[in-house]
């Protein structure tokens, strides 16, 4: 099918999803491409604030790690660890920081967030904690109900996100498919569905126009 549908199609979806959020108090952007949401990014940042995030591929594929520590800010990043221990206690500190970068596992047509986590640390800092939460997002994370972003979030970014790690011997790095596994490997511990912002605005929305992967 012809791109300019696609591109079409994303400038009338992506504005009506942005308005669903603002209805539920996020603070909610439109991009039309990664550079426009990369420089949207750092203008909702303070120089003085401390940044982490919680590895998310579309935030990584956007270089915003290496821009901001290019920028000057402070940064809690877990893979500058030496040892595990290390490692779980950045973590922590993460869950205090100023502001957290972060993905969305799904997004329904009318504003609710779906996202599911393995150690929980992504959907914690979510919750609580940072002064305040950017979410970046592919249009293609976008989908009709609640239910289908929960279906999403199961069968399509659980799998793919445990297949950048070849060791994890979950069934679903197997087969490719969800199989409600309750093995200690599996990446499907914590469901987290944020369905209203609360303070209004601490968590931020940019959804970009573009296909972005899982």
């Amino acid at each position: 099918m012809n791109s300019s549908f696609y591109e079409l199609r994303n400038s009338k979806l992506g504005p009506k999803v942005v308005k669903a959020l603002e209805a539920r108090h996020f603070g909610a952007f439109y991009a039309a491409d990664t550079s426009e949401a990369a420089d949207r990014v750092f203008s909702l940042i303070p120089k003085d604030h401390v940044i982490s995030w919680g590895g998310s591929m579309t935030a990584k594929a956007m270089g915003l790690y290496e821009r901001a520590a290019q920028e000057g800010y402070r940064l809690i990043d877990r893979d500058k660890a030496k040892n595990p221990e290390e490692k779980i206690d950045l973590l922590r500190q993460s869950l205090l920081c100023d502001t957290y970068l972060m993905g969305t596992n799904a997004l329904s047509e009318d504003g609710i967030l779906v996202n599911i986590d393995g150690n929980g640390n992504r959907v914690a800092a979510l919750s609580y904690g940072p002064k305040q939460v950017i979410i970046v997002a592919g249009i293609n994370k976008v989908v009709k109900t609640l239910d289908d972003a929960v279906a999403r979030a199961r069968n399509v970014a659980a799998p793919l996100n445990v297949q950048r790690f070849p060791s994890i011997k979950t069934p679903c790095n197997i087969n490719g498919a969800c199989s409600n596994c309750k093995g200690t490997e599996s990446v499907c511990c914590q469901f987290l569905i944020t369905r209203l912002c609360n303070p209004g605005g601490r968590i931020k929305v940019i959804l970009i126009g573009a296909d972005l992967g899982f």
